[in-house]
């Protein structure tokens, strides 16, 4: 008999699309259609920022919320960044966006560097009590902020750091820490015992060890401290309205004061400009690390 070629017809497959097939191939359709569901709620505000923020009042006003801009312009942006009355000062959100940058990235590498020297200390370096300090640490990340706005507006006027950027350093630094340290030291649990026993036998101490053994093995943790810290402090607003002065706001605070004006016509277009820039650095943030932020973020939570 020959063999069959490739012109030669094959018989059709009988039964593929068996009840059990048909059942599973729904199940998909479903959880696709949920899932496009979901991203349209997420994604749908962001649309809306964006293609308002390229229109003009006139266009806006005319209604057609979710219609491409007809005539795409960048004045909104530029209103928004340089020229927007903030206040009694016409001079954007330029000057608070670099107040947010001094004040998030100081008080985000103190506040990991800080995390991770306690975490290491209390998995690898045990004391007498260090189920107690690890249990207050973790205690302070339920305490609520309104319940300290009065002690520590106290703290800071005896410090002389009130309406300060550098007041508000601090305070994001000392509320950094108990989340930090909790990510570190389950993380570092995880952390063969015997690599720092050899390298104790071999001579070396504390930091040492931490610098050239500990920290290199953990860069996902690492990445997971930097983006809660960097997007917890970029979007405070209780802290930065209760201790900032008009000089020393960042931006979420001049962002309220800037959508909330009574005087003039609501520029909508230039409020969701302004909105896109004050949410851009934590959106860029987890577009560049997020894959690390999900592996560090699994690691954590098995740990410990």
């Amino acid at each position: 008999m020959p063999a069959p070629t490739d012109a030669t017809p094959r018989p059709a497959r009988s039964g593929w699309l068996t009840p059990r097939r048909s059942k599973a191939m729904l199940k998909r359709a479903v959880l696709y259609l949920l899932l496009a569901v979901v991203a349209f709620f997420f994604a749908g505000p962001l649309y809306i920022l964006l293609s308002t923020s390229f229109k003009t009042m006139p266009e806006i006003q005319a209604g057609g919320l979710m219609a491409l801009p007809h005539e795409p312009t960048v004045q909104p942006w530029v209103t928004a960044w340089g020229e927007a009355c903030i206040g009694i000062t016409c001079g954007g959100l330029k000057g608070y966006f670099g107040n947010s940058m001094v004040m998030a990235i100081p008080a985000v590498l103190i506040s990991v560097m800080i995390g991770a020297i306690n975490g290491y200390a209390l998995a690898k370096w045990p004391f007498p009590g260090a189920r107690f300090v690890f249990a207050a640490l973790v205690a302070g990340n339920f305490v609520p902020f309104q319940v300290v706005l009065a002690p520590v507006s106290v703290t800071l006027r005896t410090l002389g750091l009130f309406g300060s950027v550098e007041g508000l350093i601090l305070i994001h630094v000392i509320y950094g820490i108990p989340i930090t340290t909790m990510l570190f030291r389950n993380f570092f649990l995880s952390v063969p015992n015997d690599l720092i026993k050899a390298a104790r036998i071999d001579g070396a101490g504390f930091f040492w060890i931490f610098f050239r053994i500990v920290l290199p093995l953990s860069p996902s943790v690492i990445v997971v401290a930097l983006i809660l810290q960097f997007t917890g402090i970029w979007n405070d607003f209780l802290f930065a309205v209760s201790f900032s002065n008009p000089s020393s706001a960042p931006m979420t605070v001049a962002l309220n004061n800037l959508v909330n004006s009574n005087f003039g016509v609501k520029e909508y277009n230039v409020h969701m400009a302004a909105t896109v820039i004050a949410a851009a650095p934590t959106l860029i943030l987890y577009i560049l690390l997020g894959r690390y932020f999900l592996r560090g973020m699994t690691a954590g939570a098995v740990k410990g």
